[in-house]
């Protein structure tokens, strides 16, 4: 076992090869070479020390014993006399080195010291792994899928695979090998098989991470997300605010021509996202919450934490939701008991009466407004909306520069498309496709997210050795 340059250099190698530095090694070997010396020739309580020399790769080996009046264990004690013989010098308590030459420690205990070796890289490497991921959970990474099975997938995310279990996958998403993935670290696990690294696609915090991403302004923090509800492949509702008057959270998440939104939703697999702006007023949040219906009256209850919702008859589904959705959302997202009832109803209940005034949210109906569904009943309100259209193009037209062949612009001209197709069911909303159905639908559950892993199958596959 003596050391030479081919052994100093196969460990430099073996060093950048594990991402291990060179004295991390050295003492592994130490290590390995005394428990092995230990197990072939002393027992387990002797003492022994290892010397490498970093320069030339020597090895030298020392067994340490302590000097007594009355010797009762060779492999720990040494006598008085024999040490004296050693050193004239030797006092009982004093600790006597013996060096043992290293090329006659044996085959099996060279065996041995290699297999112990091993072992400690082993653990070695996964202590390094676990403390690097450590650091990483709660945090979004990029990796590629290795493997699809139908309980889980394996994603590659540098050093390691990281499973990704069939309950943590969008549901719909069909992922295929090859594939490049966001997702996020929810776990990082120290077992005794190694380090395991579990990631999610459905966690509502993946969403806030993606926008950390792509919106600058919520990077920084100027823009800060203050909660997220999601049902992962159908719906998300995000709450943002700023302190700065001059930035617009929801633009800001939006971007240009809803470039930033798109690339999120797109990583999502089209999933919808709708953002509001959070407000310390659980009145507002509440109303905004909501959205895209709009809100007559919210009347908080402090002590049950609960509100008490009143919305136009018409707009009931929309705030309920497909399947309860919109309204499932809306308490996730507030943290507050939501009861919405209708306007006919509550009239009904004495909850208002007619003669009085509606506590309203009016800077959210301001802007639900433009949004809401303009039917034909509406006159008053269709004839101000056909007469602002008429009054924008006419002041976009030069009288002088119409040519002889244009048409003049006749009120006939303008028309007002619906914003729902009652046969439909479905409704546009600043481009948000919305679909009402009855609240009471019960909602289509796949029990399959429900099964157990196999982690042993996970293991086996991806095995450190």
């Amino acid at each position: 076992m003596a050391g030479s340059k081919k052994f100093l250099d196969a460990l430099h190698l073996l060093s950048e090869e594990k991402g291990i530095d060179v004295e991390t090694f050295l003492e592994m070997l130490r290590e390995a070479i005394e428990k092995a010396y230990k197990k072939n020739y002393l027992n387990p309580d002797a003492n022994v020390r290892v010397i490498i020399n970093e320069k030339n790769g020597k090895i030298r080996l020392f067994e340490l014993r302590t000097v007594v009046d009355d010797l009762d264990d060779e492999d720990i004690e040494i006598s008085l006399e024999e040490a004296q013989e050693i050193n004239a010098n030797y006092q009982i308590g004093d600790v006597v080195e013996t060096e043992v030459d290293v090329d006659l420690i044996g085959r099996l205990a060279a065996i041995q010291t290699k297999q112990l070796f091993r072992q400690k890289i082993r653990e070695t490497e996964k202590e390094a792994l676990y403390n690097e991921f450590a650091d990483k959970k709660d945090d979004i990474m990029t990796g590629i899928v290795d493997r699809v099975e139908e309980k889980f997938a394996i994603v590659n995310i540098g050093k390691t695979g990281a499973f990704l279990a069939s309950n943590q996958q969008i549901p719909g998403e069909k992922l295929v090998e090859g594939q490049h993935l966001k997702v996020y670290v929810s776990d990082v696990d120290r077992g005794t098989k190694g380090t395991h690294i579990v990631v999610s696609r459905v966690e509502p915090n993946l969403v806030k991470r993606l926008f950390e991403i792509e919106v600058p302004e919520v990077y920084d923090g100027t823009v800060e997300i203050k909660s997220v509800s999601r049902e992962p492949g159908e719906r998300t509702k995000m709450a943002v605010y700023t302190a700065n008057e001059n930035i617009d959270p929801i633009g800001s998440c939006v971007g240009p021509k809803g470039s930033r939104v798109k690339n999120v939703v797109d990583e999502l697999q089209g999933e919808m996202i709708d953002i509001i702006e959070w407000s310390s007023d659980p009145v507002k949040f509440i109303s905004h919450a909501l959205s895209p219906s709009q809100v007559l009256s919210v009347k908080i209850n402090e002590a049950t934490h609960s509100a008490s919702v009143i919305v136009p008859d018409n707009q009931l589904s929309l705030a309920i939701g497909k399947r309860g959705q919109n309204a499932r959302l809306a308490v996730r997202l507030t943290g507050w008991k939501i009861d919405i009832k209708p306007f006919s109803e509550a009239v009904t209940l004495g909850l208002i009466t007619l003669d009085q005034p509606v506590e309203v949210d009016e800077e959210f109906e301001t802007e639900f407004e433009q949004a809401m569904l303009v039917t034909e009943a509406d006159e008053t309100v269709v004839e101000e909306v056909i007469e602002e259209v008429i009054e924008e193009v006419v002041e976009e037209v030069v009288v002088e520069e119409v040519k002889e062949e244009e048409p003049a612009i006749t009120l006939t001209d303008i028309v007002i498309e619906p914003a729902v197709e009652e046969a439909e069911g479905e409704e546009v909303t600043d481009g948000v496709k919305l679909i009402h159905e009855e609240e009471n639908e019960e909602t289509e559950y796949d029990s399959k997210y429900d099964e157990e892993i196999d982690y042993d199958e996970y293991d086996e596959y991806y095995d450190a050795d």
